[in-house]
């Protein structure tokens, strides 16, 4: 049996807001466009894909993390350089970073890591493959 993610798929009210913030952010992270339509757009890294679509059967109007279901999802980041860089360009493009006071170190001295949020409330870790004691 196979294991591991095939694909995530993440239902957005403004597929607008969310093709900038999660395009730039994957894109950033390595991943490339793989499909779009009229609403949605996915993006492939590898086997994984990430779908953002905003389809007629979505119920409500705003994403909150703290409520049951997914809080949030961790990616691969690349380097500790990576990370600092990605945290840098972060809030030009719809991201706001998350536990700045902790920066980097926010997850535990061993876990290298930028913790953002965009604008309608989903948060992405994105974790450094060499993680380095703070």
């Amino acid at each position: 049996m196979a294991a591991g993610v095939h694909h995530i798929e993440i239902w957005v009210v403004d597929l607008d807001s969310a093709r900038h913030s999660w395009g730039w952010l994957l894109v950033a992270l390595g991943w490339s466009v793989d499909q779009v339509w009229s609403t949605g757009i996915s993006w492939r890294c590898g086997e994984v894909y990430i779908v953002v679509t905003r389809p007629p059967a979505i119920s409500g109007q705003e994403h909150d993390r703290r409520l049951p279901g997914l809080n949030h999802i961790a990616l691969h980041g690349g380097t500790t350089a990576d990370i600092d860089r990605i945290v840098g360009q972060a809030s030009a493009h719809g991201w706001n970073a998350l536990y700045g006071d902790r920066y980097p170190y926010a997850g535990g001295p061993d876990h290298y890591a930028a913790y953002l949020e965009n604008e309608a409330g989903f948060k992405v870790e994105v974790v450094a493959s060499t993680p380095r004691s703070g």
